[in-house]
Parts: C-alpha cells; structure tokens; sequence
C-alpha cells in the first residue's frame, strides 16, 4: 500500500455523482426497501402541496418494466429561469442535492421532504427520469439519464390541468431489485390519505393484466385511522376521542396537533406519530409529551374518583396505555429528525406544546364523559394489577433460575458456541422431532429447544399469564432477553432464532402462535431479523439408488419429470412430520446452513401487522372470517 498521500489522491463529486457512489446514505438500502422509498419521496413532495392545500388528487401508477410514475394536481415545479443559477428551477429540483423551496417558510410552511434532496435523488438512482409539468396552461418537459439531463428543459404543448408528473425506471445495477411491491406501497400511502384529511390518494398496478387499484380517502383523518385499526377489536366506547389544536411557537411559527384515542378491550398498546406526514418509528419529543400527558390526567382522574381505593399506587404509563389505539400528527416548520430517514423527532420545544394541550382538552373530554373515563380508569386498574402481578412473578422465577446452575430449562439442549452471532435455536413441538433434531444438529452452534402440549394465544392474555405458562417459560428463559417492557436484545443468546414445526395445519397453527408471542412480547427479535421458519421437506423420492427431496408438490413433479420413462420405479415417501426423519435426514434437508431453506420474518408494515394478528388471533369472529373468505383463493399449499 502506497504511503502517499496529496491533493490528487481527494475525489470530488459532482452534481449527482454522491447519491450513486452512496446511495445507502440517503435512501437507506438498496434492497427492496430503498427501491420503494423512491415512489415515497416523489409522493412527499405532492403531500407537501396537500398540506399547503394546493393538491388534492395524487396518482400512482407502477407501469411495465419496473417503470413507476407519480402524478399530483399541485402547484407544479417551477419552470422559470433560477435568477443566479441561470437554469430552468425544473433543471435545479431534479438534478441538485439541497435545491428546493422547503428551506424557508415562504413556499411551504410545513413539509416532511425539509432536507430538499429527494426527486434529485430519485433521479439519480433512475436509469432514466423524466418530469412533466403542468403549469399556467402549458407542459413544461425535460428527460435525464442517471441524473443528467439530456437536453434543457422545453415546451411540449397546452394543457387546462395543472400539477407534476414525474416517471421513472430505477437502476438495476444498483438495486437489488428493481421489482415493486404493490401491497408494501398500498399499504404507506393508505397511511398518508389517513393523515390528510380528505386528500384522494390512488395507485394503480398496470403490470397485470387486468389493473389492480387501490383508492384512498378519509374524509375522518385520525379518527377514520384509528377506527381501521381497531376494526377486529371491542371498543369501550363508540367514537374515537378527537384532539386538535394550534400553538405559537415563538419564531419559528405555529405547530398544529392532531391526535386520536380510542381504547379496546386488548391488552397490547397501538401507538403511531408522525411528524408532517413522516412514520416517527423511533418516537421523539411529541410522543414523550402525549405519553406523559394521557398518565398525568388519568392519575389526576383517579384521585378524585370513588375507585381510588383499589389501588394502592399511582397508575405508570403503561398502566394507561394497555388496550389503548391512538395516532398523534403533528406538523412543525422546522422539526430536528435524526439523519435523512427521519425516525425520531428532536426539538426539545415541542413536548411541552403536545403535553399541555393533550392535557387540556383530555380533562375537558373527560369531565363531559364520565362514562368513558370510568371505563378507561377501571381498565387501567385492572392493568396495574396485573403489572404487580407480573413483576412479583418475575421476581419468583429470577429466584427460582438463581438457584438452577445456569436458569436454563431442562428442555434445553444447549451449544457450545457462546457468540450469540453464531448461535442458532431451533424451537421444535413434540419429543420425537426434538430427539430427531437434536440428533441431527452441529453441536458447537445449534441447539434445540422441545416444546410440548398446547401453546398459549397470547393476544387473549395479559402479560402475567404469559411470563407465568409453563410452555412459553422455557422460550424466554432459552432466548435469554426477557419478554415484554423488560425486553433486552443486547442480551438474546442466539441471533437464529429458527421455528421448526411439521409442514401441516398443526404446524402452521403452531407457527402462527410462536410469531404472535414473538410479534407481542419480543417485538425487537422480529424488527432486528432474528426470528426464522424451517422449511423441511414435504417428500423424499427415490430412484436409481438416487434420493432426492421436494419442498413441494412442483418440485416432486419436476423430480418425475426427469426421471424419464420410468415413474413405476421412483419410491416417494411424504413425510407427514418432522418426527419421520431420521436424524441425518433432518440435518441434510432443513438443519445444514449449507444445504437447507430458511425464511427470515421480516416486519414490512407495522400497522398490517397490527390488523392482521389481531384479526387472526383475536376474540372477534366476524373480521376473521372475512379475512378468510377474502383470502381463501390466494392459498395454493393448503394440506387437506
């Protein structure tokens, strides 16, 4: 390696150049994630005209050939000549990082797209991108190849609407995969028509032969957003608790909140915020003043009620959060997010802001609805209990894992290796396909975990019930992170956390329960990529002194097809459980990091994730055998 080291050795970027050498730096990933996160910020800047009230009407269309196209009825980009920069301003918003009109508060008072780097960007992961604007009765026109422009831009006729389109296909050589995902998209901007009041969203999917589309519009905002998400749920009370207002905030302006509440008879905590229209996943500063407002006017409640006296402590934020749905909005000139993913909220003024005025018009809701706060108090006590419960059953089994040589369950069958990152476990129901497993298994990094009898709904139980089953112990005690609020991912003992069950409706019953228990009370393991599904195989097939295993029924029918002439001669065996394979046979098909198939759960969408077990595994029947007729024909793999 050369020691020197001079002015010639500095590489300067230009124009686009950093977003392509980099583009994990201001999209994420470049995987499926980063590909979707470009239709996002083509559509931010046209919620920005919403919010301003300029739009009204978004489109979406995924085209063809990976091509993806966004249309709004704004404003439209600018097209006049920039008075410095001597460019057409469509040139400059395309094809600059940090050119747009969001740096001041003149264009837009509110904006989630502040860092002005996002159609840039778009264009310059895009093989090709081109930019229609429709402005003051004529198309305004200019096209780009990997964020250059192939020409300045131009007139291309009249036209009597108004508003950008802008169209593009993404560069295959630096996505992963340039293939759109129809649902994932569907899903973000239902979010965003919820959080903008009566702003018609569309997206249309054109690669099918007939065009699948989906339309958004709420014309309730929050309120229809909470509704949605506790639609497989019992309510304590019919309408959502509605919370808005506008607060000064010195010289940066005004800071607008919106908020609604609305309780269930669950025992899980559904909370979403966004700061202008952005996901805050990591919270921030106005979901700790929500958070710290809804304890303090529930304890202040409590005091003055005749239920007091069945509590001898202050209710904790939990406490008032159990079995609670609600969405906080706020909208702020200049919000302080962490990086270009913006997940966490900083500016320390608005707590405050949120705290007082969710405080102030709680206490007025409450004082004209008795019955609602009553409802919510004797849940909130009911929880409290539950939450001593819990910690005294904690306490119990910390004591009783003291006295154990290692606090480990006997149905344990530990590796060697103590790198959690190269440890796996596999969780496996019923001693005949453990014993199989554990014959089969790499000792040094695999170790198997039996479970036996039935496995606990936990979305019908509260959190004691759950640390206190005798088939969910083993689980937390083997992972070793803890369960619910305590919850430690720094302290989880395997970084594989591999769900093994026999490839029936018994096994995909018993997957379905882990994930729930997984989903509700390590929450992390599944954000974090931790937690796995086997895939064994469904047969093994033999012939010409050959075995070989199918993962399916296309596979085994690909197996006969090479075999030729001579299917009276190929033996096939399907397996109807693990407990079937011998040891060998487990360790070559579905244990052997060489050889087998794993898939890993990802979380793509909290808030489809949310409806979705609640549906499945909830107390309601209705929603969940609507699912399941609206479902029925997409199974192919249903083992009758």
């Amino acid at each position: 390696m050369s020691s020197d080291y001079s002015a010639q050795n500095i590489q300067v970027l230009k124009g686009l150049e950093a977003v392509r050498k980099r583009p994990g730096m201001y999209i994420g990933t470049t995987g499926i994630d980063g590909l979707h996160h470009l239709v996002f910020e083509v559509v931010d800047n046209s919620i920005d005209e919403a919010m301003q009230g300029y739009c009204d009407d978004i489109l979406v269309v995924l085209e063809g050939n990976d091509v993806a196209r966004v249309e709004d009825n704004g404003r439209g980009i600018p097209v006049d000549i920039h008075p410095t920069e001597h460019v057409s301003a469509l040139e400059l918003v395309m094809t600059r990082l940090h050119a747009g009109g969001k740096f001041d508060k003149k264009s837009y008072k509110v904006s989630g797209g502040l860092h002005g780097v996002g159609v840039s960007v778009v264009n310059a992961l895009s093989e090709w991108c081109e930019a229609f604007v429709h402005i003051n009765g004529n198309i305004h026109t200019q096209r780009y190849k990997i964020g250059i422009p192939e020409g300045p831009a131009k007139e291309a006729g009249t036209t009597d609407r108004r508003g950008t389109v802008v169209r593009w296909k993404a560069d295959t050589s630096i996505f992963e995969t340039t293939t759109y995902n129809f649902d994932a998209l569907s899903n973000r901007l239902r979010e965003l028509a919820f959080l903008n009041k009566g702003l018609k969203i569309t997206i249309r999917d054109e690669r099918l032969s007939t065009p699948k589309v989906h339309e958004f519009k709420f014309d309730g905002g929050v309120r229809s957003f909470v509704e949605y998400l506790n639609e497989s749920k019992t309510v304590l009370y019919k309408e959502p608790i509605f919370i808005n207002g506008i607060r000064e905030d010195g010289a940066d302006g005004q800071i607008e909140v919106e908020c609604a509440i609305q309780y269930n008879d669950g025992f899980n905590e559904i909370m979403y915020s966004f700061v202008n229209d952005i996901n805050t996943r990591e919270g921030g500063t106005h979901l700790m003043g929500f958070k710290a407002a809804l304890t303090r006017t529930l304890n202040e409640f409590l005091k003055r009620s005749k239920v007091a006296k069945k509590l001898d402590e202050s209710l904790s934020g939990d406490d008032v959060r159990e079995g609670l749905t609600a969405v906080l909005s706020v909208k702020i000139p200049n919000p302080q997010f962490e990086g270009q993913t913006k997940g966490k909220l900083g500016n320390s003024e608005v707590k405050g802001i949120v705290e007082s005025l969710v405080n102030e018009q709680l206490e007025l809701y409450f004082d004209q609805h008795p019955d609602v706060i009553a409802a919510v108090l004797e849940k909130s006590i009911l929880a409290a209990k539950a939450r001593i419960a819990a910690r005294q059953a904690r306490d119990a089994t910390r004591r009783k894992n003291a006295m154990d040589s290692a606090g480990l369950p006997g149905k344990l069958a530990d590796c060697s290796e103590k790198d959690p990152a190269l440890c796996e476990l596999f969780i496996v129901e019923g001693d005949s396909a453990g014993g199989s497993a554990k014959g089969g298994r790499d000792r040094r990094f695999q170790a198997i975990l039996s479970l036996w009898g039935k496995m606990l709904n936990v979305e019908k139980q509260r959190i004691e019930k759950v640390i206190t089953n005798d088939k969910l112990q083993p689980i937390i005690a083997s992972i070793g992170g803890g369960c619910g609020g305590e919850f430690n991912i720094g302290k989880i003992r395997y970084h594989k956390v591999i769900i093994m069950a026999d490839a029936d409706v018994d096994g995909s019953h018993i997957r379905t329960l882990l994930l729930t228990f997984f989903y509700r009370y390590m929450t992390e393991l599944i954000e974090r990529g931790h937690v796995y599904l086997a895939m064994p195989p469904l047969y093994k097939v033999a012939y010409e002194k050959k075995t070989f295993y199918a993962y399916d029924d296309a596979e085994k029918d690909r197996i006969f097809a090479e075999a030729g002439r001579d299917p009276e001669k190929i033996a096939v065996q399907r397996y109807k459980g693990l407990g079937e394979m011998n040891p060998d046979q487990l360790w070559e098909t579905t244990m052997d990091p060489s050889k087998r198939n794993i898939v890993q759960i990802h979380l793509d969408d909290a808030v489809e994730a949310e409806r979705i077990f609640s549906t499945l595994m909830g107390e309601l029947v209705a929603p969940r055998r609507a699912f399941i007729e609206e479902n029925a024909l997409a199974v192919t793999n249903l083992d009758v």
